[in-house]
């Protein structure tokens, strides 16, 4: 059964995955590595896949996490550019692959070439948006609205109701907002005294979804 598409139509989404070719790839395998040639872009059917961007000077930010109904790759592919971030899978994926010119001719074909440029558009206003929203705040709220932000569902152990594996530990939720790892612990440390998270090594699991939301819009964070 084929994932709900996240920001493009049905329609182009079934186009696109009746034409791709299936993979598999294991956790941890990297899908795309930033400065790559933009070759293929690729359907994310089932998981969840982490983006990586590598600074100059060697620090690592997550931009977002993804789940199933993701294009991965096309920005590079649209804008005639190499890789501009890694793609690294959380979980067992399955993707479906189309190559560069494939994809530009189905985009053609089915008119839908500024429906996929809008979304490429509306992605990065998302990052920037983020960027701005956290970059003022105390390590407690950035923390805990990161967590909301990364709480993607798709692969790990079954969540539902009030419990989301976020599939991501100390270093990442770190790397997505510019924290130290230690400053995460802490952080961690006080949300799960709440009853709010539990951790062990590189997993962060949501135990109480609806008081996490209540802390991100107090701003109080962990407090």
């Amino acid at each position: 059964m084929s994932p709900e598409p996240a920001g493009v139509s049905a329609r182009t989404w079934e186009l696109l995955v009746a034409n791709g070719v299936p993979r598999r790839c294991r956790a941890g395998e990297v899908l795309l590595r930033q400065g790559d040639p933009a070759s293929h872009v690729l359907l994310l059917m089932s998981g969840r896949v982490k983006a990586l961007l590598t600074l100059p000077d060697g620090e690592v930010l997550l931009l977002a996490v993804r789940g199933p109904g993701e294009l991965l790759g096309e920005v590079g592919v649209l804008g005639g550019d190499g890789r501009s971030a890694t793609v690294v899978a959380i979980d067992p994926c399955a993707v479906r692959a189309l190559s560069a010119d494939r994809f530009r001719a189905l985009l053609r074909e089915s008119g839908a070439e500024e429906e996929l440029l809008r979304r490429a558009m509306r992605r990065l206003r998302e990052g920037e948006e983020w960027r701005a929203e956290t970059a003022a705040l105390p390590a407690g709220p950035r923390v805990v609205r990161a967590l909301l932000r990364l709480a993607v569902p798709g692969g790990g152990v079954p969540s539902g109701g009030d419990v989301v594996d976020v599939g991501l530990g100390q270093t990442q939720i770190g790397q997505a907002v510019g924290l130290s790892r230690g400053v995460v612990a802490g952080e961690l440390a006080r949300l799960r005294a709440l009853g709010v998270v539990t951790t062990e090594r590189g997993r962060t699991v949501i135990t109480d979804l609806p008081r996490l939301r209540a802390l991100a819009a107090s701003g109080r964070g962990s407090v």
